[in-house]
């Protein structure tokens, strides 16, 4: 299917292009052309042919186009002409000089890679939290950040709905230099089950357990009773004191870092919408799109993040 798309639907396309592009310089070039009118001039009284548009007793004048006007829109079609037989830049044509804008691209990444390899280089050798240290690299990780980063995260790091906050200490995976190392490398697959199965009754009364783990406001009798249905169903995961487990990227229930709590919504709703619908997250795996070196640098700027509290 990949080489069907590049081989045959790219150069269609390619092609629909380039004649809807040709076809409008012909038609905007004729309908010029038609209303040039050269041959308008004054007769021996110095009356002018009008168009036969007329507002307030004024008349629109039929006059050709200034001859200079003219010329330079002719000239403006020629330029476009030859610089769609120099540059198409359009899928498998390249155009009389050889150039494509997918061959450009590569020239600048070759560049950019000769220029910047070895300073990643450079920067691999530094242990991560010494890296961590260096304001110019952690310059240079702020934008592999920015640019890779933070369309989940936000530029500030500090995350949002389903998405980590990484400048305080709450992790998931660990916030150490191997545990981000790891996180970039291999990417992340978060899944807590739905409990819907529980029944209503027992999904309120773990919930009212949840609140109770980190000191919120809650119902103390149905915590009481949610405490035995948490222990048979989320301890194996969440821990017996609901502490998480950083092996398996369960979070801590006992701080006030909630995850999927959206604006405006009380904890309470989200722990209910939780246990009913269960979460699914997912980290991608950045090494294959940013590369190790840069990953390297990246992990010193997350870890750098903690240090700036």
């Amino acid at each position: 299917m990949s080489n069907f798309w590049d081989d045959s639907l790219s150069g269609f396309w390619s092609t629909w292009i380039i004649v809807i592009t040709l076809g409008s310089i012909a038609f905007a070039f004729w309908i010029l052309y038609a209303n040039r009118k050269t041959d308008k001039v004054p007769d021996a009284d110095g009356n002018v042919e009008t168009t036969g548009h007329a507002a307030d007793e004024i008349e629109e004048y039929d006059n050709p186009l200034p001859r200079w006007w003219f010329q330079l829109y002719v000239g403006t079609v020629v330029f476009s002409l030859g610089y769609l037989l120099l540059y198409p830049g359009l899928g498998n044509f390249t155009g009389l000089l050889g150039w494509t804008q997918e061959g450009q691209w590569e020239q600048e990444v070759a560049r950019a890679e000769e220029r910047f390899t070895p300073i990643f280089a450079q920067y691999q050798e530094i242990p991560i939290p010494e890296l961590a240290q260096d304001a110019e690299a952690m310059q240079v990780g702020e934008r592999i950040f920015l640019n890779n980063c933070a369309v989940c995260h936000g530029a500030n790091a500090r995350g949002g709905y389903g998405f980590p906050d990484l400048t305080d200490d709450d992790w998931l995976y660990g916030g150490e230099p191997e545990q981000i190392v790891t996180t970039l490398v291999r990417g992340r697959n978060g899944l807590m089950p739905s409990w819907q199965q529980l029944g209503q009754n027992n999904i309120e009364n773990v919930t009212q357990h949840v609140l109770s783990l980190s000191g919120l406001e809650h119902d103390a009798e149905r915590a009481e009773q949610g405490a035995a249905v948490f222990a048979s169903v989320c301890a194996a995961c969440h821990g017996q004191e609901g502490t998480g487990n950083q092996a398996l990227g369960a979070p801590n229930l006992t701080n006030d870092t909630w995850l999927y709590q959206a604006p405006g919504q009380s904890v309470a709703d989200s722990v209910r919408q939780t246990l009913r619908n269960g979460r699914n997250g997912h980290m991608p795996a950045q090494e294959a799109y940013i590369g190790a070196e840069r990953v390297h640098l990246v992990a010193a700027y997350i870890y750098s993040l903690r240090l700036q509290d």
